[in-house]
């Protein structure tokens, strides 16, 4: 849908991204509070600091709304999403460090509601402006690194080290990294070992129909229970193993910790490695496996030269379910014992602290968008059309 002029067209979308992103505007860009617990006074964007200071940040913002109105011009909508998180950027620099100036040893800032719609327009936006352009899994990749750099130099040079969510982090530095292992033992070797038991089962189920029809039903009512619900009933199960299985606790199985998210996530994973595995062999043509066969291939060669090859983009889908599924759920690990990242959330919550919220949960999403993207990028890579390789 577009809204047309005589020689200037609108587009629908970045008409309805600079209404929402004005509107965003108008609301407190950032909060001051006296500590970190209770609320603080909102803050829009121009008072932030003085005006000189402000102003180029949110002349940034208008113009990066401003340019993705243009319908057709990709590169333009691109440059825009860019140069208005560069304003988001800068308007945090420049108001940190301002509000907090006599503000009391105690005070904390935040980014407030203005500052999160404004990145979920711009980052809307970008979407938008790379749907359009359609670049290739290299062009994506590079893209990606780009993006993960500067969001990596930013943050490392500093200049955002007055924001509240940082302070958490600088105090909580080496929790923070062993957190960071911990949820990413959990979610990439939950998907190892069910890749490990998934695709041989999955191999088999392809071949015989009968271990098809009672595996995947099983499977599926696995996946049907309620996530925090399977996370509660590991717990008296490995509890019994530890208590009566000579040396389970010595290799560190128990009723609460890392066992029990480990062993749910395994079982959440099996489905999507199995489903898919059975799905992504079935979809090689019967065209191909005639000529496999009229060459004389036996069936494991048939398996591997030409099934496997013509399925691995959607047992990859499979993969890149899995993968997201556990970054996510490997948060509710925190309930058990089992750390990661949900540790940070669910202290927030105790706490009443949004900021330790956003410690565990802003990782989080950065670390399930990062892996859709590069399973992605896998997937278009492995497709046998030309097209997806420019």
């Amino acid at each position: 849908m577009r809204v047309a002029h005589q020689r200037y067209a609108l587009s629908a979308p970045g008409v309805l991204f600079a209404i929402l992103g004005l509107c965003a505007l108008l609301a407190p860009f950032m909060t001051i509070a006296a500590n970190r617990i209770v609320a603080g006074d909102g803050v829009r964007a121009w008072d932030l600091a003085t005006p000189g200071a402000t102003g180029l940040g949110v002349a940034a913002v208008v113009a990066g709304l401003g340019l993705g109105l243009p319908d057709r011009l990709m590169r333009l909508r691109l440059a825009g999403a860019v140069l208005g998180l560069a304003g988001l950027v800068w308007l945090l620099v420049q108001g940190a460090p301002a509000l907090l100036e006599g503000a009391g040893p105690n005070a904390r800032v935040s980014p407030a509601v203005g500052f999160w719609c404004l990145l979920g327009v711009f980052l809307l936006l970008l979407a938008d402006a790379l749907a359009g352009m359609a670049p290739g899994p290299l062009m994506r990749a590079a893209l990606l690194a780009t993006a993960l750099g500067a969001l990596a130099a930013v943050l490392w040079s500093g200049v955002l080290s007055d924001l509240s969510i940082l302070q958490e982090y600088a105090s909580r530095r080496e929790a923070f990294v062993a957190a960071t292992g911990r949820h990413l033992g959990l979610a990439f070797g939950a998907l190892a070992t069910a890749a490990a038991i998934g695709f041989p089962l999955g191999i088999l189920c392809h071949h015989h129909m009968r271990v098809q029809s009672a595996t995947l039903p099983v499977l599926t009512f696995l996946q049907t229970i309620p996530s925090l619900a399977t996370f509660g009933l590991m717990i008296p199960v490995l509890a019994w193993v530890a208590a009566t299985v000579p040396g389970a606790q010595a290799i560190g199985i128990a009723g609460i910790g890392f066992a029990p998210a480990f062993l749910a996530l395994v079982l959440y994973s099996l489905l999507p490695v199995v489903g898919n595995t059975v799905a992504g062999l079935a979809a090689a043509p019967q065209a191909a496996r005639d000529a496999a066969h009229g060459m004389g291939m036996t069936p494991r060669q048939r398996l591997w030269r030409v099934e496997l090859p013509l399925g691995l983009p959607i047992i990859l889908t499979g993969i890149r379910i899995v993968l997201v599924q556990n970054i996510g759920l490997a948060v509710i690990a925190g309930l058990i014992g089992g750390g990661g990242f949900g540790t940070f959330v669910f202290q927030g919550l105790n706490q009443t602290a949004t900021d330790l919220i956003l410690l565990g949960a802003l990782p989080t999403v950065a670390l399930a968008l990062t892996a859709a993207i590069v399973m992605d990028i896998l997937v278009d890579l492995t497709r046998p059309s030309a097209d997806s390789r420019k």
